[in-house]
């Protein structure tokens, strides 16, 4: 295996130190009945902390909205109930001595990947009331309406530095909310939410970074979740070239956002192969912003989620590759998923150069809190 020092070199993420540059990635659970985290969680999450993990970002948890989550099992990250239970999480993180943020979310118009029907009273949100394919199945969100989910993420910030939290994650990928204000596609709304380019679409985003920032210390960390492709079709990008990229992410960074997590079904997929064979997303993002990028994506396992969720398992593979692209700085941090839901010590293992001992990817792993 390549030389580890550097994934075992601590990172400052604005007022935060990681000890090391691993993430666990955010993975929705569904083991929170009523929206609730219990002691199970908390344990769950424990665990990664106590085996090393430089900073825990939680699964999605719902903003304020009574729209924002599509199945009563996921979190929610408000209501005095809902709160005692994420600073017990808070609180046992810490004291294995472990970093936690959790992943503030709006599913949007997006439908549960788990259920058939929407298990919630609420109706669904979107900029423009249509669905994944385009279909007109609802009502626009009203300006009030964004102006309200706009304070519902800046709150849940609020209360999660209140917690005790060491920073917020913001789900601007996969086809959720933020996202959908982002898409051509599902965005045509003639206000200022809306518009012709990428930069005018993403007005919503810069709102809820901004009402963010005004909210929480200046060194509270930040982190903004992005994707380019859409589900089901990896090809499609928000942002077409590297410059489109520039100018996207540089807006989005002088909003509030301290780093990007650039999401992709695997980290090796160059971003824009006919610029660059190579270069990942969160590379890209390095070069041309400078801001904090962390990778992701099948780190550490030989194929991708997608293959996963069609119920197929995952070999562990080799690191090398994925450290020889830290070392030369494409990217600053490492998100890792499916082999930290199967082994907690995925971690502790790597660096004890125990390697034969990690666990394979089973797809069981989805439905247990290990």
């Amino acid at each position: 295996m390549a030389d580890l020092d550097i994934l075992f070199s601590p990172y400052h993420l604005n007022g935060l130190t990681v000890p090391n540059r691993v993430i666990m990635a955010p993975m929705t659970r569904s083991f929170s009945p009523g929206g609730i985290p219990g002691a199970d969680v908390a344990a769950y999450y424990r665990r990664r902390a106590e085996h090393g993990v430089g900073l825990i970002t939680t699964e999605g948890t719902g903003v304020g909205r009574p729209a924002a989550l599509d199945d009563p099992d996921v979190p929610r990250f408000y209501g005095e109930a809902v709160l005692a239970g994420w600073k017990k999480v808070v609180d046992d993180v810490h004291a294995a001595g472990g970093r936690i943020a959790p992943q503030l979310w709006h599913v949007g118009q997006k439908r549960s990947n788990t259920r058939v029907e929407r298990s919630l009273s609420a109706r669904y949100e979107s900029p423009s009331g249509l669905s994944m394919t385009g279909e007109r199945v609802g009502q626009p969100m009203s300006e009030s309406d964004v102006a309200d989910t706009v304070g519902a993420f800046a709150q849940a910030a609020a209360d999660a530095q209140r917690l005790g939290f060491d920073g917020v994650e913001l789900h601007g990928g996969h086809n959720y909310l933020i996202n959908q204000f982002f898409s051509e596609d599902l965005n045509q709304r003639s206000d200022q939410y809306g518009g012709k380019t990428l930069l005018d679409r993403s007005r919503f985003a810069v709102e809820i970074l901004k009402a963010i920032r005004s909210v929480v210390a200046p060194g509270f960390p930040v982190i903004l979740r992005l994707s380019q492709w859409k589900p089901k079709d990896f090809r499609a990008r928000l942002a077409g070239t590297p410059q489109a990229l520039e100018a996207w992410l540089g807006l989005l960074a002088d909003a509030g956002a301290d780093a990007f997590h650039l999401s992709q079904p695997a980290y090796w997929q160059p971003a824009f192969p006919e610029v660059d064979p190579h270069l990942n997303l969160a590379g890209w993002t390095k070069k041309v912003t400078g801001v904090t990028a962390i990778t992701v994506g099948s780190v550490g396992l030989g194929s991708d989620v997608y293959d996963s969720f069609a119920g197929n398992g995952a070999r562990t593979a080799s690191l090398d590759d994925l450290l020889t692209r830290l070392a030369r700085g494409e990217f600053d941090l490492v998100a890792v998923g499916r082999a930290l839901l199967q082994d907690p010590a995925w971690l502790e293992k790597i660096r004890q150069g125990r390697v034969d001992d990690i666990e394979d990817f089973s797809p069981t792993a989805f439905s247990t809190l290990r």
